[in-house]
């Protein structure tokens, strides 16, 4: 019986001695925090009081889109950049307005993909929000 228990002990610190060298080299590398700083987000309650100073985006796939959206939103997503983006600088951007950009819930990156792109390729000089819990949150309020 202790030969069994020996054998056992010896294989369970080999087995966790990789992952602790990975967890020690890993422990700077990993992101723990979200990819987008805190003042990049907007409440709902803020969003809303923009009114029509605010331009509403859905990073969420078409379908949602079309089951429902934020009234006066357009769907701008990575499926279909090219023709959404074009289609929003004609005929909706404006640079003295917010820009709001929302996907499905909280744990939904596609708005901070969308709000990104729309920084570094579109260059837009408007102040871009995230909206904070996405659909979801609107829907509560």
């Amino acid at each position: 019986m202790k030969p069994l228990l020996r054998q056992s002990a010896v294989l369970l610190a080999l087995a966790l001695l990789p992952a602790l060298v990975e967890a020690f080299y890993l422990r700077d590398k990993v992101p723990w925090q979200s990819r987008v700083a805190e003042s990049d987000f907007v409440e709902v309650a803020t969003a809303r009081s923009w009114g029509d100073n605010a331009l509403w985006i859905d990073a969420r796939p078409s379908d949602e889109f079309e089951r429902d959206h934020v009234p006066g939103a357009i769907s701008l997503n990575e499926d279909r950049w090219g023709e959404g983006l074009a289609q929003f600088m004609g005929t909706q951007w404006s640079p003295e307005k917010k820009i709001v950009v929302y996907c499905s819930a909280a744990s939904c990156n596609l708005a901070e993909d969308v709000a990104r792109r729309l920084r570094d390729e579109a260059k837009l000089p408007n102040e871009i929000r995230i909206l904070k819990g996405g659909w979801e949150a609107w829907q509560q309020k």
